[in-house]
């Protein structure tokens, strides 16, 4: 665990409503337009389970309405439920974003809570398509029996289709989700971050969603604070130096936010809100913009 410099709390105009945690860098899929090129290879990081726990009691005192664990694969970190567990009983909303390749029986239980809700991607309803995107054979078998188990459950769920190969079967990928009983499908392009950045091309802030930051931030398992895992490279401070709050009262977190291309037309950023392909909606979209809540 990592020694923190104390600072004075961000006022209330600057506190986001949601922070993204991503715990760890490993997965067991190793998908072509991974946004954080994660995969088996991948660690979690330097961040411990005590800063992690850290990070969520700060948020919570700003007065963070949830947070978000992602990856990587989140469930493969040794202490994920711990920290679901923590932010719960500090009152947040939780969301697992998860790839629904394997779900420990003990890991179900911690998803039917009360105040957890489950998001997941699909690329086809073809194995074939599916497999070649997340380079792991059996993963649509995995990912879709598991999609069929959480509708069963009663577990809030939903479900992001992004277009990646040439004629990839989208339409049918959303029926076949609909057919199983997802409610909230949304879809989406490519973005060129990450593994999917062209070579040679550096990053581009006009991949993202131009709301990035606004109401939303991210931590990365470096413990650096982004306006979005998606926005990896503006990085802004480290919440194992400094706490939660000192960074994003902090002018590195300001001046990130003004390098972000504005778009016109949206509202503040939160877990559902992607870059947009449309320019109005959050993505994937087929919702208003960016105000997605399964409560509200």
């Amino acid at each position: 665990m990592s020694t923190v410099d104390e600072s004075p709390a961000t006022s209330s105009t600057t506190a986001p409503r949601v922070v993204e945690l991503e715990i760890t860098g490993a997965c067991q899929l190793q998908c072509t337009q991974c946004f954080a090129a994660s995969g088996p290879n991948g660690t979690h990081g330097a961040m411990a389970a005590d800063d992690w726990r850290r990070v969520i009691g700060d948020a919570a005192a700003l007065g963070v309405r949830e947070v978000q664990l992602i990856g990587g694969e989140p469930t493969t970190h040794p202490a994920w439920a711990e920290l679901v567990d923590q932010a719960l009983s500090l009152g947040l909303q939780v969301e697992i974003y998860s790839n629904l390749f394997h779900i420990k029986p003990d890991g179900w239980n911690v998803l039917a809570r009360g105040g957890v809700k489950l998001a997941t991607s699909y690329y086809s309803d073809r194995a074939e398509e599916h497999d070649a995107i997340t380079t792991r054979p059996g993963s649509y078998e995995r990912t879709r029996a598991n999609i069929a188990e959480a509708v069963r459950r009663g577990i809030p769920l939903r479900v992001g289709i992004v277009s990646v190969l040439p004629g990839q079967r989208v339409s049918e990928a959303r029926k076949e989700l609909e057919a199983l009983g997802v409610r909230l499908i949304r879809t989406d392009r490519t973005r060129r971050v990450g593994r999917a950045s062209l070579p040679g091309a550096g990053v581009d802030a006009g991949e993202l969603c131009g709301r990035c930051g606004l109401g939303q931030a991210a931590v990365l398992p470096s413990g650096e604070v982004t306006p979005c895992v998606m926005a990896r490279w503006l990085t802004t401070g480290n919440v194992r130096e400094r706490g939660l709050a000192a960074v994003l009262g902090g002018e590195a977190w300001a001046e990130a936010l003004r390098l972000i291309p504005a778009r016109v037309g949206g509202g503040p950023c939160d877990p559902d809100c992607k870059p947009a392909s449309d320019g109005g909606d959050c993505s994937p979209a087929e919702q208003p913009a960016c105000d997605p809540k399964y409560d509200e």
